[in-house]
């Protein structure tokens, strides 16, 4: 499975196979049972996780005690909400399986010590960043520009078989809709169903 990973991280770097192999062989795998909470709100984060396999879903809890879907994370993506410049806040968001997963479980408080051992990951790991935050702005962009409808229509292209395997109130969550408006989208769309 930690070829899923190798895979992944050669489109960052062109280091020598062996280097990268090294990194990774130092990263813990562990399985994740469906429901397991990876981080709480309201918890200080320090772990990064790469997922081999499974579904991880991020959301807040507001005031009024509604869970709000940021975004999810599946094989071939990295979920973390830790950010180094405020190591020491808590997370303003959860990390919950969805399904049972397989996971690369990082510690970021060593990564300095991997930086130091191994100096092409600090900007290895630079360009993935770079590469989440753009993608972030873009699905920020959709959700300020698009319908729902086109939202929705956005996230099937973007990520085929995801809508699939989320239930719809969290689908619903994280394109800002309504469960009933999704209801209506799908059958619009597919009316054989």
């Amino acid at each position: 499975m930690k070829d899923m990973l190798f895979q992944y991280l050669k489109n960052y770097t062109n280091v020598p196979d062996e280097a990268l192999k090294e990194v990774i062989e130092h990263l813990p795998v562990r399985c994740f049972k469906k429901g397991t909470i990876l981080l709480e709100q309201g918890d200080v984060s320090s772990k990064c996780y790469f997922v081999l396999k499974g579904l991880i879903r991020q959301f807040s809890v507001d005031t009024d005690g509604n869970e709000n879907t940021s975004n999810f994370y599946s094989e071939n993506q990295v979920a973390s909400v830790y950010n180094p410049q405020r190591s020491h806040e808590a997370s303003k968001y959860s990390l919950v399986c969805l399904e049972d997963a397989i996971l690369l479980d990082g510690d970021l408080n060593d990564e300095t010590q991997m930086y130091a051992k191994y100096p092409f990951l600090e900007t290895m790991v630079r360009k993935m960043l770079e590469e989440i935050t753009s993608n972030i702005h873009d699905d920020y962009a959709d959700l300020l520009s698009f319908g729902p409808e086109e939202r929705y229509l956005a996230l099937l292209e973007k990520r085929p078989g995801l809508a699939e395997r989320i239930p719809q109130n969290q689908l619903a969550s994280f394109l800002g809709i309504r469960p009933e408006s999704l209801s209506r989208i799908k059958r619009r769309l597919n009316p054989l169903k």
